[in-house]
């Protein structure tokens, strides 16, 4: 079969690889649709790694997919073949101590597409567990479905920040995950959510989503912002989702006493905090790693139209075209959200 692969450090091919095996026991193989270019992706692409996770052999990409169930193993129930599905990139040890307690996320042998020494599921076929396979309802095309995975951190962003009804949210940095998130927080109940940028372009992306506030940082200061919408109290809860270390500075500043702090951006370099500022004001900081337990909800609120992905898909390339893909990603033009690839399969 043909898959996108990375060869080594900036090097994409699209090449044929071994067939998907027989799926075994409790597995389907599934026939990706679309496929997302994440962050991650690219990060392998342009700098053979991300963190400890090097890229030492070739590695099939993608972790963002839906597509179509071709082949169903034995002891699966609720699947058949030409069913509509997105699937979930992480498969942790269900035996683990972690998912026993309902953290599989942080598990530590977690499985997850393109992730060395793992494959992704940019490639005709690919055999998943059927528990971390869901269905999507005609409502949802497979270009939602694949943006399901970004849109999954984002649900459990807002899930880990406690949002209540009429809260006030803001997010730092207007990537794809920063608008999923300013979008989950609005489903979650947020009265309104303040999103910044130096992406004028972006932010006008944004401000198509009602109940998002735009502030475009190279012409206003956020926190004056922040407090003009609060009447000086603060935000009830802070999203940091550029993952640049300068944010720092002063996001905490942004939030109100006994307010949160979701720190969903992951910093290239260590950032400094000041303890006893957050001590005066005992703000509650939240870690997000991925997700755990909200594929479903996720699914549900796109199908019931209290979460609008469409907005978010800028391009989509065919499958012969992935290195150009990858190539304009690098690019980081200033309107692109999301880029996605279509996989034909022979």
């Amino acid at each position: 079969m043909k898959a996108v692969v990375l060869e080594k450090k900036g090097i994409i091919n699209v090449r044929e690889v071994p067939d998907t095996p027989t799926p075994a026991a409790g597995e389907l193989t599934i026939a990706p649709h679309t496929v997302g270019v994440c962050g991650s992706d690219l990060h392998y692409y342009t700098h053979g790694r991300v963190g400890k996770y090097i890229v030492e052999q070739p590695m099939i990409l993608g972790h963002e997919a839906a597509g179509t169930v071709v082949a169903v193993g034995d002891d699966v129930e609720g699947f058949q073949i030409g069913d509509r599905v997105a699937m979930e990139p992480g498969i942790p040890n269900m035996s683990s101590r972690a998912s026993k307690l309902g953290m599989y996320n942080v598990d530590p042998a977690v499985r997850f597409f393109a992730t060395p020494p793992v494959d992704g599921c940019l490639c005709e076929t690919v055999n998943h567990p059927a528990a971390f396979t869901y269905h999507l309802p005609d409502s949802v095309s497979f270009g939602e479905g694949a943006l399901l995975e970004p849109a999954a951190v984002a649900m459990w962003a807002a899930t880990k920040a406690r949002i209540k009804p009429g809260d006030v949210c803001v997010v730092t940095g207007s990537g794809t995950v920063g608008m999923l998130t300013a979008s989950c927080a609005l489903a979650g109940g947020a009265s309104k959510v303040i999103i910044s940028d130096v992406s004028s372009i972006k932010l006008a992306i944004a401000a198509k989503v009602p109940g998002i506030i735009p502030v475009d940082l190279t012409k206003e200061d956020l926190i004056e912002r922040v407090h003009e919408e609060t009447g000086g109290w603060g935000a009830d809860v802070a999203f940091e989702c550029s993952g640049a270390p300068k944010v720092y500075e002063t996001f905490w500043k942004l939030i109100a006493p006994g307010g949160a702090a979701v720190i969903v951006g992951i910093p290239v370099n260590p950032v400094s905090i000041d303890i006893t500022e957050l001590q005066a004001t005992e703000v509650r900081i939240e870690n997000v790693f991925r997700y755990a337990n909200v594929y479903q909800k996720a699914i549900d609120l796109v199908a019931n139209g209290k979460l609008d992905l469409k907005p978010f898909i800028t391009d989509t390339f065919a499958m012969e075209d992935a290195k150009a893909a990858f190539d304009r990603m690098a690019e980081g033009r200033p309107g692109d959200i999301k880029l996605q690839i279509t996989v034909e399969r022979r």
